[in-house]
C-alpha cells in the first residue's frame, strides 16, 4: 500500500489499547501512562481543534482511516476515539 507521498505504508491493525493510549498520550503531550481509555475528552487539557487535526493524521497514518472532523461529535472518551480510528477491541 502507498501513502499520498508515494512511500510504502503498512497500517497497524494489531495495535493494542495500551499502545494506542501511549501513542495518543504522546500526541497529547501527556506523561507516559497517564491516559486511560475511560478518560473524558472534555477533561483532557490539550484536547482542542489542533489535537483533532493531529488525531486525524494519526488515524490516517496508523489505521489508514480518513476521518471527518464532524465524526468527533459522537466521541466523549478516549475509547470512543480508539473505535473511531478503527482499533479493534
Amino acid at each position: 500500500m502507498e501513502s499520498r507521498s508515494g512511500y510504502a505504508v503498512r497500517y497497524n491493525s494489531y495495535m493494542t489499547m495500551d499502545e494506542f493510549l501511549n501513542r495518543f498520550g504522546d500526541l497529547m503531550e501527556m506523561p507516559a501512562g497517564s491516559l486511560r481509555a475511560e478518560d473524558k475528552l472534555a477533561d483532557l487539557e490539550g484536547w482542542n481543534s489542533m489535537a483533532m487535526v493531529g488525531f486525524i493524521a494519526f488515524a490516517d497514518e496508523h489505521f489508514g482511516k480518513t476521518l471527518s472532523p464532524r465524526l468527533f461529535a459522537a466521541c466523549s472518551t478516549v475509547a470512543d476515539l480508539a473505535g473511531l480510528a478503527g482499533l479493534r477491541a
